[in-house]
């Protein structure tokens, strides 16, 4: 089996893109390091790189080592992160991830409770759609996860702890032109640009009957933050379940919009981690946290 030392080498140089600049990062010699990837080359019986003047860049069987270079990297990480954890929470890592809407409010509350829980933790956060989210899982990248699952009912790599669900909310800035009507209709919205993260179908298709357009988002953007500032400072207008609105609505930053009545959408979260893992100590602690924040949030 290849040297972890000599995989992680690699990978610094593939990210790095140059020998000096991977050689600092992982502390060698640029002549050390560069022997460390010809050795690793010859234990595989190829070449893993293009070697040009000033930069490099990966071969197909490069590329292709680099995708397993990770994975066990990220393997070796979790395992000693579970042995490190295995008798207290006073040390180690999680790797945590989470969809824009968990992101917006779940996660911080049940994160800052872990971290007060038990400092010693170091977090690793990713912030992705639920696809992303899943492969990452699987690729060992991450060890748990909140997002959207309804696109992964069946699913038999997952374990799914649904979360409760919250009412989909159409959302703009207060003094926004359509606050002046008792309802909205379907060509009054179509008058204004929509904003929302990467839509599951389901919600896409609803949504789609609102705005009266197949492909009704005229801007995609998965960070949710950024999308209440663009909503905050224009007439772009935007939909979230209530429970990441609510505290905005409720001091006046935001305001909602009465949506047609026929058209109902919902919030979907669920924690999911990979059926075929035992969950650390520092994953379990943080599984149940978001589930007590979960209940904690007044019901719609």
């Amino acid at each position: 089996m290849n040297d972890l030392r000599q995989l992680r080498h690699f990978v610094a140089l593939a990210e790095y893109g140059h020998f000096a600049r991977a050689a600092e990062a992982v502390n060698l010699s640029q002549p050390a390091l560069s022997r460390s990837i010809q050795a690793l080359e010859a234990s595989l019986g190829c070449s893993l790189l293009d070697r040009a003047p000033r930069q490099i860049s990966l071969t197909a069987h490069g590329r292709l080592v680099l995708e397993h270079a990770r994975r066990l990297l990220d393997g070796s990480r979790a395992l000693h992160s579970a042995v490190t954890q295995l008798d207290n929470l006073d040390s180690g890592e999680l790797r945590l991830g989470a969809g824009p809407y968990p992101a917006a409010r779940l996660v911080p509350h049940a994160l800052g409770r872990f971290a007060s829980q038990h400092p010693g933790v170091r977090v690793q956060l990713c912030l992705e759609n639920w696809h992303t989210l899943r492969q990452r899982l699987l690729d060992d990248a991450i060890e748990l996860f909140v997002a959207d699952v309804r696109e992964f009912d069946g699913d038999p790599m997952l374990d799914i702890v649904p979360l409760r669900r919250h009412t989909g909310t159409l959302f703009c800035r207060p003094g926004h032109p359509l606050l002046e009507q008792d309802q909205v209709r379907l060509g009054d919205l179509a008058r204004f640009a929509l904003a929302g993260t990467q839509l599951p179908v389901e919600v896409a298709r609803a949504i789609g009957e609102l705005a009266g357009n197949e492909k009704p988002l005229g801007i995609e953007c998965d960070n949710f933050m950024v999308l209440k500032a663009v909503v905050a400072e224009s007439d772009v207008v935007s939909m979230a379940p209530w429970d990441v609105v609510a505290e905005d609505v409720l001091t006046g930053r935001l305001a909602v919009l009465e949506p047609l009545s026929n058209v109902q959408t919902s919030s979907a979260y669920g924690v999911v981690s990979h059926a075929a893992r035992s969950l650390s100590p520092a994953a379990r602690a943080m599984r149940e946290l978001l589930l007590e924040e979960d209940s904690r949030f007044p019901a719609d």
